[in-house]
């Protein structure tokens, strides 16, 4: 497989956003949902607004994995405030890593990661700490591969139905 591009997304990006995130959620998450949550989910997740703010905040970032100029994964990771729990000033998110179903297995998250971890050792963060579906246990064996451990556990809403994720930390310093 030819080098995977890692490109910062900007507003100029939004549509290829909404599609890479739209797909790669649907992929992953269909199977396990019923349609009109996930309908739910997408529609509010990855709306124009919803993006529009999100790439506007200046503590989150969103970033393309690329290959051959296609967008076939993304990261977004947040500080401080945009931060969906926690809100440390000491600690990132990652809150999303998602790859086309077709590249799964072939270390594009892993680039995705190591982009993340990089962020967090610059900005000296002390820590990074996401969230993952307890019914997702390819991210969950992912992460802990990578040395996170899990602490908490929250709820997440995917339209009406309340999840749970496993909240898991990595501690950098």
């Amino acid at each position: 497989m030819d080098k995977i591009e890692i490109k910062k997304a900007s507003l100029t990006d939004i549509k290829q956003l909404q599609v890479i995130g739209r797909q790669t959620f649907f992929e992953t998450f269909a199977n396990h949902n019923t349609s009109e949550d996930m309908q739910k989910y997408l529609d509010n997740s990855f709306s124009t607004n919803t993006l529009t703010s999100e790439l506007s905040n200046p503590n989150s970032e969103f970033y393309f994995a690329l290959l051959d100029n296609k967008v076939i994964g993304y990261l977004k990771i947040n500080y401080g405030q945009a931060q969906t729990e926690i809100k440390d000033k000491k600690s990132i998110e990652i809150e999303r890593i998602y790859v086309l179903k077709d590249f799964q297995g072939k270390k594009v998250g892993q680039v995705l990661y190591d982009k993340a971890i990089n962020i967090a050792r610059q900005t000296k963060s002390e820590y990074v700490w996401l969230g993952v579906w307890e019914k997702n246990p390819r991210a969950i064996k992912f992460y802990q591969k990578n040395g996170f451990v899990e602490f908490d556990k929250h709820i997440f809403k995917l339209g009406n139905d309340e999840q749970t994720d496993i909240m898991m930390h990595l501690k950098l310093i």
